[in-house]
């Protein structure tokens, strides 16, 4: 099938190789332009430019496909089929109305749940314990087309956003496969969504990362998974910001106020609102690299009754 292949991120690339691999023409890919990274700034192409030049398959990065020149390029493309996979673009009518198949989403979540931008990190945010991928015809709404397949996972108790991330994007690469094998062969049927089952995962922003140790252990520990690896809970230690990258559930019961360090050995366990233990396993000081709770506290031993957050 002569395909347009529309994606920005890391998640978008398994995909676009699926897509090549199943013998589909992929004749273009469009994807935001290079943006500055880094210390220095350096102006860097999104993941799916460098798998697409890797490919040798031409590039589109305009600043907006709402433009007559991006119309122009994609009439010239001419594709049966557009598929878009985390392209972080909003597509018009004239976009989606241009191919003979239309165009097919593949989004991280289970629709009509968590629609949005950031559907990955909120299903641990908001304590899920299934999620996995949808594939969906688009329309003009967010997320609002008709439902094609579905495949669904289980999320692991301290599994985080990162590790979800990748284990989706997979699914995500066998998920369009299917849905295309249907398609080519006149089996795949729509579904439509009920708007009244629709959850909304907007995008993520550092107010999320404060940590408030009123809390249960769960919803900080969740909390903690799903803002890794960005943009990462934060908490204080002697008045200067430490992250937390990864936490764990000890079922022990702790008298201490909240936020309160109840001992340190290999993890800095913090009492929480709930009245339960969660331990700390994977930090970082400010200024200073991400580490192992142990290697940390071998530099920086926190006495116990030391109060986190102040």
């Amino acid at each position: 099938m002569r395909i347009v292949f529309m994606g920005t991120p890391a998640f978008a690339v398994p995909c676009l190789e699926r897509l090549l691999q199943d013998g589909h023409e992929v004749v273009g890919v469009f994807t935001q332009p290079d943006k500055p990274k880094g210390r220095g700034y350096a102006m860097t192409p999104p993941p799916v430019k460098q798998a697409a030049l890797k490919a040798h398959i031409p590039v589109f990065q305009p600043s907006s496909v709402k433009t007559e020149q991006a119309l122009t390029q994609l009439r010239a493309l001419a594709p049966e089929l557009i598929v878009v996979v985390a392209y972080g673009k909003i597509l018009p009518k004239a976009v989606l109305e241009l191919p003979k198949y239309g165009c097919i989403n593949v989004h991280a979540s289970l629709l009509p749940r968590l629609r949005g931008a950031a559907p990955i990190q909120w299903a641990i945010l908001r304590g899920d314990q299934k999620t996995g991928v949808t594939t969906m015809y688009m329309d003009v709404g967010l997320d609002t087309g008709d439902m094609l397949l579905k495949k669904e996972i289980e999320i692991g108790e301290d599994e985080t956003a990162g590790e979800l991330h990748d284990k989706l994007s997979e699914l995500g690469a066998q998920l369009l496969s299917d849905t295309l094998y249907a398609l080519q062969t006149g089996n795949l049927q729509r579904i439509q969504q009920q708007d009244s089952e629709s959850t909304y995962a907007p995008m993520l922003d550092k107010s999320l990362c404060p940590i408030d140790w009123s809390k249960s252990t769960q919803e900080i520990h969740n909390q903690i998974r799903g803002l890794s690896p960005w943009p990462v809970a934060v908490t204080s230690l002697h008045g200067k910001r430490m992250k937390i990258h990864s936490s764990r559930l000890t079922g022990h019961a702790s008298g201490l106020p909240c936020g309160t360090v109840t001992g340190a050995d290999d993890a800095i366990y913090v009492s929480c609102g709930d009245g339960m233990v969660l331990s700390l396993l994977c930090v970082q000081s400010e200024g200073g690299k991400r580490m192992t709770a142990a290697d940390f506290l071998r530099g920086h031993p926190i006495p116990e009754g030391t109060v986190l957050g102040k």
